[in-house]
This record gives C-alpha cells, structure tokens and sequence, in this order.
C-alpha cells in the first residue's frame, strides 16, 4: 500500500500537470488556485479532524455531482419539491405526474431527490430519459426510486446542503407540491434566495389540486401577517405563483423563457440576455415602465460585454442593461414579463 508521502507526492505532481496544462479561462485557474490555497488554509489553521473531513467530503460530493449533471447544462430542467409520503392513490401524485409528462413534452428535464412519494411521481411523468435524481442518505430510506436508480443520472449525497445546492443551482424553474418540513424548508430556502438575488431569477409554481387546497390556505394566512409585520414587501409575493392548474403551472414555466433568456452581473450592470430584441418603439415604453427599478432611470439594448465575451456567453444575443436599484429579484418579474411579450 503506497505511504502517506507517496500519496501526497502523486497528488502534487498531478495539480502541477493538469494546471500547465488546462485550457480553463483565466479566471477558472484563479478560482482553482484561490481553492487550493484554502486547502493549505486547514492544512496550516487550527481546523478539527472533522472539520477537515466536512470540507473534504463536501467538495467531493459537488464534484461527483458536477459531472453528473455537466452533460444536460445546456438543457432546461424543473426541479420538484413534495412529500415522499404521497401515496399513487392521492390526487396529487397524479397531478404531479401529468405536470411532469407536459413538461418533458416542451422539451424540460425534471430534477427530484430521487425518492418515494411527490419525487417518483415527477420522475413517472417525466420518464427515465428526461429525469435526474440527487438523493439524499438517511437511515429509514432504502435509496432512489425505481424510476431512477442505477442510472448515469442519478447521484447520492450525504449532506443536506450540497443536495440542495444542487437542486437548486441547476434547474431554471421550481415546482413546489404539498409536503412536510422538508418540502416546507425547501420551498422557503428557494424563496429567500429570490427575494434576496442570491439566485437569478425563476419562475417558482405552488401545485395544489382542486377541493384540496394547500398552499392557498397557508400562504393567505403568512402573507398578510410577514407584511403587516414590515418583514417582506408586498411585491415579494410576485415571486411565486400559486395554482392547481397543470396547464397553467407549465404554461408559468415556459412563458417565462418565451424571450427572456437569462441574467447576470459584469461589474455593477444586470444583464438580461433575450432570444430576440425588443423593436426600439416599443422598447421605449418598456424603459418608461420600468425606470424606477434602473439608476438615473436608465435602461438600455446593447450588445455583449467584452467580459461576456471572453467568458464565451451567449454573445449572439441580444441584450438590456441596467444598473438594478431594488434589493432582490421581486421587482424585476414585471420587467420579465415585459420582455416576453416580444
């Protein structure tokens, strides 16, 4: 068995290969490196053994996760959240699938925890082909569901955050069902992330069913006391949509893409990538409407930065800019929804 000193040595003379070699931008090799000094951060601090294990496992479980999803980026994906104690018999389990099955015909993979309940039915919808399972390890359940389990799709996770992470870093929209504290804590963790723009923006769809509401009652009875309270503004609420419609929790999920492509930051500007321009007539309402949400009120077509285009990012689109006022991403549905039209 080869020694401690061995290991080490083939792991060093490794990292000095691969970055001489790599072909990542400059900033993935600043990235790289800026990790791998806070390696010798907790090889030199005073970090416990399981602190350092903590670490360890973690960014193996991201990398593993990584990998297994690097294939489908380029696709849209549905992440659903829901009880793994739904039975086939309820209702909901049916509806779920049939929102899954619609989904999968526009063209969206469907992510779940891989589980029993809520998860398998999405997956049943979806089908094999179209569904990606990140689980999670715990004493009472046996794994992934039949749907999922031994595909290249599927990845098992031991901590609570990275599979949330995951479930969340990758998907472009969410389907929230009925559930318990998990689905609850879930549901609430993808809005504080919207509501702070810790994460981009996404369409987020509460599913109930005719005569057995859920989110209806318990969303009517929290809003009005967090806004009576001063603790969310009243535009918070735009930042998901409750129905027990499936034609129009899929109609929800793919208008918001109709034009809209996507967001991000260079420098201080909000860039917002569309399949197609706005024409300037109608761009210059646009720009009225939403002056308020832009500073000095300005709101601009543009084409690519040139960070956009060293970075490679859709560079043929076309393009807004504005230097975004508002704290989080409730008021930026409206501008979206603007977009869309076009």
């Amino acid at each position: 068995m080869a020694s401690t000193g061995d290991s080490r040595d083939k792991v060093l003379n490794r990292l000095e290969s691969v970055l001489s070699s790599s072909t990542r931008s400059k900033s993935d090799i600043r990235f790289l490196i800026q990790m791998l000094s806070t390696t010798a951060d907790l090889v030199e601090g005073n970090s416990s053994s399981l602190d350092i294990k903590i670490a360890s496992s973690a960014i193996n479980e991201m990398s593993r996760a990584f990998e297994m999803f690097a294939p489908y980026r380029d696709t849209r994906k549905v992440s659903i959240f829901g009880s793994a104690r739904t039975t086939a018999d309820n209702p909901i389990y049916t509806v779920t699938a049939q929102t899954a099955a619609a989904l999968a015909e526009q063209g969206y993979m469907v992510v779940t925890g891989a589980g029993p309940g809520i998860m398998e039915a999405g997956m049943v919808g979806a089908g094999r082909a179209n569904s990606i399972g990140v689980s999670i390890r715990l004493p009472f359940e046996t794994g992934a569901n039949s749907v999922i389990a031994g595909d290249e799709k599927y990845v098992s996770m031991r901590y609570f955050f990275t599979r949330k992470l995951m479930l969340v870093k990758e998907s472009h929209a969410f389907l929230c069902l009925p559930g318990g504290f998990g689905t609850l804590d879930e549901t609430f963790e993808l809005l504080t992330l919207a509501q702070t723009a810790k994460s981009v923006p996404v369409p987020i769809v509460f599913l109930e069913v005719p005569g057995a509401p859920f989110w209806t009652p318990l969303m009517k009875s929290i809003e009005p006391l967090l806004i009576d309270h001063g603790l969310i503004s009243p535009s918070d609420t735009s930042l998901y949509t409750i129905t027990s419609s499936v034609s129009e929790a899929v109609s929800i999920i793919t208008g918001f893409y109709r034009n809209y492509h996507s967001i991000r930051f260079v420098d201080d500007e909000l860039i917002m990538r569309m399949n197609r321009p706005i024409p300037e007539k109608a761009f210059q309402a646009v720009k009225e409407e939403f002056s308020w949400i832009a500073e000095g009120g300005v709101i601009r077509q543009m084409e690519a930065t040139s960070q956009e285009v060293q970075d490679n990012d859709v560079v043929s689109m076309a393009r807004i800019g504005l230097r975004y006022t508002p704290k989080g991403f409730a008021d930026l549905r409206g501008l979206i929804d603007a977009i869309n039209v076009f």
